[in-house]
């Protein structure tokens, strides 16, 4: 049996559960396919096989699961670590809706 309670949870934001397709667009025009695993108002949790360079503002789009236009953001990079051989969990804060 476990005595210990759960840490408090820390986010201001409520945080939404999406599994959508998202693009990390790169500064030399490539993409690289991510999944875009939780979204808040504030940030959103990405999965990818792009390890990001500490504090990097990414621009990422995220396909609307209703066919609505995509969300495009600068995504400034707070944390990264390896989920599966190859595949990363990025999260960061919205520092911009670019569209």
């Amino acid at each position: 049996m476990n005595d210990r309670a759960a840490p408090p949870e820390r986010r201001l934001d409520r945080r939404i559960p999406l599994g959508c397709t998202a693009l990390i667009h790169l500064p030399s025009g490539d993409t690289v396919s991510a999944e875009c695993i939780e979204l808040s108002i504030s940030g959103m949790t990405l999965h990818a096989d792009y390890v990001p360079g500490e504090s990097e503002v990414l621009k990422v789009s995220v396909v609307s699961p209703s066919g609505a236009a995509p969300l495009v953001t600068r995504l400034a990079v707070k944390r990264c670590h390896s989920v599966s051989p190859g595949r990363y969990e990025i999260g960061g804060a919205i520092v911009k809706v670019v569209e």
